[in-house]
């Protein structure tokens, strides 16, 4: 497949129209020629089918952490016009929407944590629930947990699970609005109920690193975001809305499926791009079905930032402030939102589809904090819990490029059912913990599942965009602790 790409640059690669009949558009992927040509081949299958939907604009887009997933590959990337025939799809935004990554500092240093590091973790993993079907020690009933999906993190500052400063520091300040709760089915809201505060599975995680002085990229911007001290400790950590986002979009590709031809005449190549004319009933009732979701999950990701305060607090005999324990950002990875972006010099409102792959907004962007606005928004990007994670920072090359997006991780190599076959998780445990890093898992299986080389080398990963110009690196981060769901 490599050989049929048109090389635009060193960084981009492109799959042109007349690849496929019904291409609206070309595609394009965002890679080294090393990941472009270890990229699976249903990637380019699927990038290729999104270009099909009815008002993509410019291009379908993939990050060079892309790999398959359902519908839209894992990296997607696509704008849609909303004022002609625009279509918003789930498999655009992904199941796990709002799926997102939150970074914490600390004015700690490695030597101040060494002596305290397992009982850190040890005490997080039991604070904070992970794993298939872990429920959290916010109990909520029904009423409850809808006023979650609308007030979203303001929520938890009124409960005490938050300061009113993390507000600024997240995406949408923490709450996005237009959710439509009457759009939220009960079977979503029953499986919500008992999730926030926890993690999941999968490759979901929370992480205690550290900010070596020789993986500071730029120290200026660096300062800006927080990363002052040598050898600092900061927490990253990887998680979503669980099965209450599942459900939304479970619902609505069901809903889809059954008006996309019938009702509005659009015919796709795969039923997993079901999707809806964004202005019709349908497309409006999941668009505000789906915020309802993106702000449950930044309730989860807050209240864990509450237990993570608790937890070191406890251990380290200190209050939270005086460690602190302050975010630098929020950042979603699972969304589709209505943005303006230059296209051939006009500014226009598109919906934005983001499955995989992180908003990257460059210098001045008004929902760039005020803080952060002359620099660029924060991005951060998880790794494997065996190599390291990336702060880097948005770019007007990717306002210009890529609507504003970027990677979200390192992107897998392996299926999860392979790396259980090729490694053991307990026998990776005492390899990590050799290598120093702590880790608490759930199940030996999942540890396995996320073994390092199951994933694509994160710094090729990162390479590919700081040389594409749509991300900069600015702190590379190793993990000494982790929990694992």
């Amino acid at each position: 497949m490599f050989e049929q790409l048109k090389k635009i640059s060193d960084t981009v690669w492109e799959i042109p129209k007349t690849f496929k009949p019904g291409m609206r558009v070309p595609a394009r992927i965002y890679a080294t020629e090393k990941l472009a040509r270890e990229m699976d081949l249903q990637v380019y299958e699927q990038i290729t089918n999104v270009a099909t939907l009815p008002g993509i604009l410019k291009y379908a887009y993939c990050m060079p952490d892309g790999h398959s997933g359902y519908g839209f590959p894992i990296g997607g990337v696509a704008a849609m016009d909303i004022n002609n025939d625009g279509v918003i799809s789930p498999g655009g935004i992904g199941f796990d929407i709002n799926c997102g990554m939150r970074l914490v500092t600390t004015n700690l240093t490695y030597d101040d944590i060494k002596p305290h590091l397992k009982q850190l973790v040890d005490e997080l993993f039991h604070k904070v629930p992970a794993g298939v079907g872990a429920s959290g020690f916010v109990k909520l009933n029904a009423a409850e947990f809808k006023k979650i999906t609308t007030d979203g993190s303001e929520w938890c500052v009124e409960k005490g699970y938050g300061w009113k400063e993390d507000l600024e520091f997240t995406e949408e300040n923490g709450r996005i609005e237009g959710v439509d709760v009457s759009k939220i089915s009960d079977k979503a809201i029953k499986r919500g109920l008992s999730q926030i505060g926890t993690l999941g599975s999968g490759n979901h995680y929370l992480e205690i690193q550290v900010a070596k002085p020789e993986f500071v990229f730029d120290k200026k911007i660096a300062e800006t975001f927080g990363i002052t001290i040598p050898n600092q400790i900061v927490i990253m950590f990887h998680c979503g809305s669980r099965g209450f986002g599942h459900q939304v979009a479970s619902d609505y590709l069901e809903k889809f499926l059954s008006v996309m031809e019938r009702k509005y005449g659009i015919k796709i190549l795969d039923r997993e791009l079901a999707c809806a004319p964004f202005n019709s009933p349908e497309g409006q009732d999941y668009f505000a079905a789906m915020k309802g979701a993106i702000n449950m999950s930044f309730v989860n990701r807050q209240v864990i930032l509450h237990r993570i305060r608790e937890v070191f607090s406890k251990v380290l005999k200190q209050d939270a402030e005086k460690l602190g324990l302050r975010m630098v950002y929020d950042v979603a990875h699972n969304t589709a939102k209505i943005e303006k972006h230059k296209i051939d010099g006009e500014t226009k409102e598109v919906l934005v589809h983001r499955k995989g792959a992180t908003r990257a907004f460059g210098p001045g962007r008004e929902e760039i904090i005020e803080k952060y606005r002359k620099v660029g928004q924060p991005i951060i990007i998880g790794g494997s819990m065996e190599t390291g994670s990336y702060l880097l920072v948005g770019t007007e090359g990717a306002m210009n490029e890529t609507f504003g997006s970027t990677c979200h991780g390192s992107g897998r190599t392996m299926s999860r059912t392979k790396a259980k076959h090729m490694y053991r998780g307990e026998q990776l445990q005492k390899e990590m913990e050799q290598r120093g890093i702590y880790v608490r898992t759930v199940t030996f299986s999942g540890l396995a599942e996320e073994a390092g080389p199951a994933y694509k080398d994160i710094d090729d990963v990162i390479d590919a965009v700081h040389r594409a110009d749509i991300s900069r690196k600015v702190v590379r981060f190793i993990p000494i602790g982790n929990v694992k769901g």
